[in-house]
């Protein structure tokens, strides 16, 4: 099982960024999947969910309305669009796969000017 992460970095307060997150090894289709995150000093925090095929989604109270989560399940993918950003969104990201312990490595986004 593989949960490969890639996108994130350094953004404006205000800006945006986009989290893709590539599986393998299971049967994606079948798993609801989620992300992360975890910021310095802080508990890890559940940022938004998905059901597969993508039409149930939720999302912390702190996100809703600026992150969007979407996935392809025709190529293992989940994505997490993230608009207007702040700069308590500054944490390290997760994608996960629902009540299973697969993780993505991690992705660092920061948000700063």
């Amino acid at each position: 099982v593989q949960l490969v992460q890639s996108g994130g970095g350094l953004a404006q307060p205000g800006g945006s960024l986009t989290l893709t997150c590539s599986a393998s090894g299971f049967t994606f289709r079948t798993f609801p999947m989620r992300w992360y995150r975890r910021a310095p000093g802080k508990d890890r925090e559940m940022v938004a969910h998905i059901s597969p095929p993508g039409t149930t989604t939720r999302y912390a109270d702190s996100v809703k309305g600026r992150f969007t989560i979407s996935r392809d399940d025709a190529i293992n993918m989940v994505y997490l669009q993230m608009n207007n950003l702040k700069t308590e969104d500054t944490a390290t990201y997760y994608c996960n796969a629902f009540l299973q312990d697969y993780w993505g490595q991690g992705t660092q986004v920061t948000v700063s000017s």
